[in-house]
């Protein structure tokens, strides 16, 4: 049975897209039954939050306005500004943030990505993938992420099957 999984992610210095590069490409490896979409946050739709059979949205944590702890800038205008009014109501999400140890809020975007979820009646299904400082050497947390996320894809009913 063919699961769709759908990747929304803000990325500018690179590391959040190598994560969910990674994360994509272990996920092929390991189950290629399972069709992962990857799509930045500036190009993506409201519908697509709820197009697949599970949803991630994943973000860094940026210091912006002079406000710490809040979400990429693309994500936030995703999220706020054009997916604002979404119900997700029976959808499937899981969460990555990106932080850096060198400020207070570390990886604060899991908090405000899962706070829309919740807020739009959404379900995270996985307890959020924070990733701290450089990720490239992180590849197992990422792959053990994965692990978790094809058993609770096998428990969801796809969208094709209603």
């Amino acid at each position: 049975m063919q699961r769709t999984l759908r990747i929304i992610y803000a990325s500018t210095s690179g590391h959040t897209e190598f994560v969910v590069d990674t994360l994509a490409k272990y996920l092929k490896e390991r189950d290629p039954q399972m069709v992962t979409t990857l799509i930045r946050a500036e190009r993506a739709m409201p519908e697509d939050l709820t197009k697949d059979d599970l949803t991630i949205l994943a973000s860094s944590t940026w210091n912006t306005g002079s406000i710490e702890g809040q979400l990429n800038p693309h994500m936030h205008a995703f999220l706020m500004t054009r997916a604002k009014d979404m119900d997700l109501r029976n959808g499937a999400f899981a969460v990555i943030a990106l932080g850096d140890y060198r400020y207070f809020y570390t990886a604060k975007a899991s908090d405000h990505l899962s706070a829309f979820i919740e807020h739009h009646d959404g379900k995270q299904v996985l307890p959020s993938l924070s990733i701290i400082n450089e990720p490239f050497d992180q590849t197992e947390r990422i792959e053990h992420f994965g692990d978790e996320l094809i058993t609770i894809m096998k428990t969801l009913t796809t969208k094709a099957e209603g």
